[in-house]
């Protein structure tokens, strides 16, 4: 994965970490060449299309003949009106899916994407819906996004998968040029996975799902950064699965955006049905959170933010007593900046 320029349409998102001086550098651009225009680039764009079903959020992922998954993508044709016209005709011709709530996530614009030196942009999107099946001209599925980072879901406590990838990252911390670049390894990876080291001290962040894909590439410990090493050694077991070209680093990108927003805006109602209880709402913010929530807490300030109201109606889907079913008041955007959920710092890990 070369070295991206990337562009962002708000501030929110997790940046990505500062790179170590120490690994490869980036092929420089021919200097003997001669100078002239670059000629226009190819514009590829690539959806991210997110839902929750039950306790399980889900990515729209698409299967290769190579046998790689790959998200909704497509480029940018002529008769497309925008980007996101663009974006919207893909996804709907591979996988019949219609998107609601969309949001550019980044540009990435490397020299060496495109075909033949080329230099080529992509775009990602984030997109929110409730599952449907998908159909269309691609063998596409809905999948979750745990498959393709298992070490992100900590509902259940600390992932046996980091046990498997710490020697790795231990390993490639001692590798460093120099003690005070190994040292710099071990904070980096302390402060993205948490524990202790380097004479520091950290614990688990859910937004940090970038970094820790971007460490654990740099460290060679996932499939992509092999096969763009051209190294024939398979990636650990645990490395979660494999996507074409950049299109996992896509993926950190979207959760690390929803992780965050979730907490300032109430976007998790674009992925929940018109009624839903309660528990419904906590389980849907745990499952893209990977943290489980204090109950009560929770209860109570969905109820202060007054996010939702009653609708009238029980379910008794929930096993046991009805539950009262309750539904998002739209009103609340236009009485104020709506705030999210909120996730662990205000609520408190269950």
């Amino acid at each position: 994965m070369a070295a991206s320029t990337l562009t962002s349409p708000s501030d929110d998102t997790p940046r990505t970490p500062a790179p170590d001086t120490s690994a490869p550098a980036p092929s420089a651009p021919d200097l003997a060449a001669p100078d002239g225009p670059e000629p226009g680039p190819a514009i590829g764009l690539s959806a991210v299309i997110v839902a929750v079903t039950g306790d399980d959020p889900k990515v729209l992922a698409i299967r290769h003949a190579d046998g790689r998954e790959a998200l909704p993508s497509g480029p940018l044709e002529r008769g497309h009106r925008t980007l996101e016209t663009g974006l919207r005709s893909w996804v709907e011709r591979q996988t019949l899916q219609k998107l609601g709530y969309v949001e550019q996530l980044y540009t990435f614009g490397d020299r060496d994407r495109g075909e033949d030196g080329r230099r080529a942009l992509s775009l990602a999107y984030l997109a929110l819906v409730r599952e449907a099946r998908p159909a269309g001209d691609a063998d596409a599925a809905w999948q979750s996004w745990y498959r393709y980072f298992p070490w992100e879901d900590w509902r259940d406590g600390r992932p046996a998968v980091l046990d498997a990838l710490e020697p790795g990252l231990r390993a490639w911390a001692a590798a460093a040029a120099n003690p005070r670049m190994g040292e710099m390894r071990a904070e980096r990876v302390t402060l993205c996975f948490g524990g202790s080291g380097a004479g520091h001290e950290a614990g688990w962040n859910e937004e940090r799902v970038l970094e820790r894909y971007e460490l654990l590439y740099e460290a060679g410990l996932v499939a992509e950064a092999l096969r763009e090493r051209g190294s024939a050694r398979p990636a650990p077991g645990p490395s979660g699965v494999e996507m074409r070209e950049d299109h996992r680093r896509m993926l950190a990108l979207a959760i690390a955006r929803l992780r965050g927003k979730i907490k300032y805006r109430p976007v998790v109602f674009e992925l929940m049905a018109p009624g839903f209880t309660l528990l419904q709402l906590q389980r849907t913010v745990e499952a893209l959170a990977g943290v489980r929530l204090h109950k009560g807490n929770f209860r109570r300030l969905i109820e202060q933010q007054r996010l939702v109201e009653e609708t009238g109606e029980t379910t008794t889907e929930t096993g046991g007593r009805p539950a009262r079913l309750v539904r998002f008041r739209r009103e609340v955007l236009l009485e104020r900046p709506a705030p999210g959920v909120r996730l662990p710092g205000g609520l408190g890990r269950r």
